[in-house]
């Protein structure tokens, strides 16, 4: 096999070759079912050391002008019938683990987006500080709103990637100690 691209940042099994790059892009395409921007299919390829940040913008790029992906109204990369082709009978080219590392931490990724598009936070800044308001979805209807009180931006951060980590356990800590349910505290908690 050719190495033909940059292998900067690559983790030792990771994706040497420009063709294995391109390929996996379509695979993850395929796999997770949903156009991704392009921000996104790098990060998914850089969070696992899977290949170089340049080769991966070039592969996007390469990938665009082949036509086997295309951008859609909102700018996201999409699968087109030429690309799925590619990853149906190309995906046994790479290995199974670089597949499965894609893959694992693309569905991650969408999956936290929905958890912080259905649980929102918005950040006010106030004369001595920051009000951070955490809302709670519960599909069509909002469970809980709690608004925080913090000093500096940094703070309202925190608080708002720690809500965003398990909104579950902040509703079910709170409505637990609202309730007076310290079984349900404790085990929490535990």
């Amino acid at each position: 096999m050719e190495f033909d691209a940059f292998t900067g940042g690559v983790a030792p099994g990771g994706l040497r070759s420009k063709s294995d790059i391109r390929i996996l892009i379509c695979y993850i395409l395929k796999s997770v079912g949903a156009p991704l921007s392009g921000e996104d299919i790098i990060r998914i390829l850089q969070e696992k050391s899977l290949a170089n940040y340049f080769e991966a913008n070039d592969a996007l790029s390469a990938l665009t002008a082949l036509g086997n992906i295309s951008r859609d109204e909102d700018g996201n990369y999409k699968l087109e019938p030429q690309g799925s082709s590619v990853a149906e009978n190309l995906d046994v080219l790479l290995p199974l683990s670089v597949r499965d590392k894609a893959v694992a931490a693309a569905m991650a990724m969408l999956a936290s987006a929905k958890v912080e598009r259905e649980n929102t936070v918005t950040t006010t800044r106030t004369e001595n500080g920051y009000n951070v308001t955490c809302h709670i979805s519960g599909g069509d209807m909002e469970l809980m709103s709690l608004t925080v009180y913090v000093p500096d931006l940094y703070q309202a951060r925190v608080v708002k990637k720690n809500f965003h980590r398990d909104p579950q356990r902040v509703y079910n800590l709170l409505l637990a100690a609202l309730t007076g349910d310290d079984e349900l505290t404790r085990s929490i908690l535990s």
